[in-house]
């Protein structure tokens, strides 16, 4: 039987101009705080750039783990993808929602000024940040059985076949309709607490 650690913590990574005050991000916070105190949530707000991101997000995941918590992550989008470079790192379990797949080609379509909605940042997107994200790219998933991925075929933004082929050894929850969002989000928390051994 897994010994499951005392010190139990969720990390939350949002996705492209998104934020640690995005809906999802909410709802697991507001769950926890409801049904799980014990439980450590950590969301964020990570730097635009793709390589100031996977640092930011990488020393944070180390200095975690040095303080001896267990780490479950569930990542949003773009978030999804850094998700799944950290599992590759650290083998730590995590929940993927409508994850990017290719973000260095989808993301080709918004280079130039951007205004993050939420933070109200100003940055401007370059060529070399799509190589940046390029070079965070899982070719190989070595840790299936540690990922689940969740996705609504309406999502706007994203095409989820990628993620379904891409992600087509690890638990999949597939529906139909819905958005990029993720529609009704707040019926999984629990669900995914449980799946990240929390």
């Amino acid at each position: 039987m897994m010994t499951v650690s005392t010190k139990p913590l969720l990390l939350y990574i949002h996705g492209f101009n998104s934020s640690p005050k995005s809906l999802k991000a909410q709802q697991m916070l507001a769950y926890c705080r409801e049904h799980r105190p014990d439980i450590r949530v950590e969301v964020p707000q990570m730097p635009c750039y793709p390589a100031q991101a996977a640092e930011f997000i990488d020393n944070q995941v180390k200095a975690l783990v040095d303080e001896g918590y267990q780490i479950g992550l569930v990542g949003s989008s773009l978030g999804g993808y850094i998700s799944t470079w950290l599992n590759d790192r650290y083998q730590l379990p995590a929940v993927l929602v409508n994850p990017a797949v290719t973000p260095y080609e989808l993301l080709v379509d918004y280079l130039g000024d951007q205004v993050n909605p939420y933070t109200h940042e100003h940055y401007v997107l370059a060529p070399h940040h799509m190589d940046e994200l390029r070079a965070m790219d899982v070719t190989t998933l070595r840790n299936p059985e540690q990922l689940w991925v969740l996705q609504q075929e309406g999502d706007e933004v994203l095409d989820y076949r990628q993620a379904v082929t891409k992600y087509a050894a690890c638990k999949q929850t597939v529906e139909a309709d819905g958005d990029h969002s993720f529609v009704q989000f707040e019926r999984f928390p629990a669900d995914i607490i449980q799946f990240l051994g929390l």
